[in-house]
């Protein structure tokens, strides 16, 4: 059934500030924008463009003061869901350019550090049996607790607290998929469910498809167990959250409010 979305937030500019927002549902084959209504404030300059892999779209802006975003949209998602325990590993040789990059160490996401984890918790699973593991680790080796992380908290800094939120357990596992070989990327999103309402961040691996010979498909992965793939809307990927923020600020600021609710529409 379709997502009802609305999300809302203000900032204030104390001079003249670029801004890098992404914060809408993305237009893919996956998802279809039944309606979509975005305001932005008046700015010195506004330009649209598109975000990472063309996944959904960012606005810089330019403008200083106070600042409020609206957006509301109802998104039906039609994705296609795959049996993790039933997808295999692509092997490395195989890869498609575009997935190559996310096995690679990122800003949050430093896999090279977990080799020797990754190989004494999850040895002898393979492909998406392992990934349904590492997910499951995840969620019992790590508590969601709310304030427990910051904008500089890492993959490992999280395992090592052993707490966080959503973005910190995406990030986890993120981390550990790449460790084993396995492409991840990190995915911004609305889903209903989530607990407190906000804008949700999930894992995102490309296994084998076992419907296409030599295919490869991407599948949504939630360690928190908030966001169900079926009912996701995606805004945006990458390589971790620096690359997905809804908000990135290049100069002084003051974060006010956020307000986001998803629900599903029923019949």
């Amino acid at each position: 059934m379709p997502l009802s979305i609305s999300a809302h937030f203000g900032f204030t500019l104390w001079q003249p500030t670029d801004v890098l927002l992404q914060f809408e549902a993305a237009a893919l084959p996956e998802q279809q924008l039944l309606a979509a209504d975005t305001w932005i404030p008046k700015a010195m300059h506004t330009a649209r463009v598109p975000a990472q892999d063309n996944i959904g779209d960012r606005f810089w802006i330019h403008a200083e003061g106070q600042c409020r975003v609206d957006y509301t949209a109802t998104v039906e998602v039609m994705r296609q869901i795959g049996e993790l325990d039933l997808m295999g590993r692509v092997p490395p040789r195989l890869l498609p350019g575009e997935a190559v990059k996310y096995l690679f160490d990122s800003r949050y996401c430093q896999a090279s550090s977990l080799f020797n984890l990754v190989g004494s918790e999850f040895a002898g699973l393979e492909g998406g049996a392992k990934i349904a593991a590492m997910r499951d680790w995840v969620a019992q080796n790590i508590a969601y607790t709310p304030g427990a992380s910051n904008a500089s908290t890492t993959a490992l800094d999280t395992i090592d607290a052993k707490a966080g939120i959503c973005r910190d357990f995406a990030h986890v596992l993120v981390s550990l998929a790449r460790a084993a070989a396995i492409p991840a990327r990190y995915v911004s999103c609305f889903a209903p469910g989530v607990t407190p309402p906000d804008f949700h961040a999930i894992a995102e691996v490309f296994l084998a498809d076992p419907d296409t010979p030599q295919g490869g498909t991407w599948q949504l992965v939630d360690a928190t167990g908030m966001a169900e793939p079926a009912q996701t809307a995606k805004i945006g990927v990458g390589r971790d959250a620096a690359d997905v923020s809804f908000m990135t600020v290049f100069g002084p600021s003051q974060f006010d409010f956020s307000e986001v609710a998803v629900k599903e529409i029923s019949g």
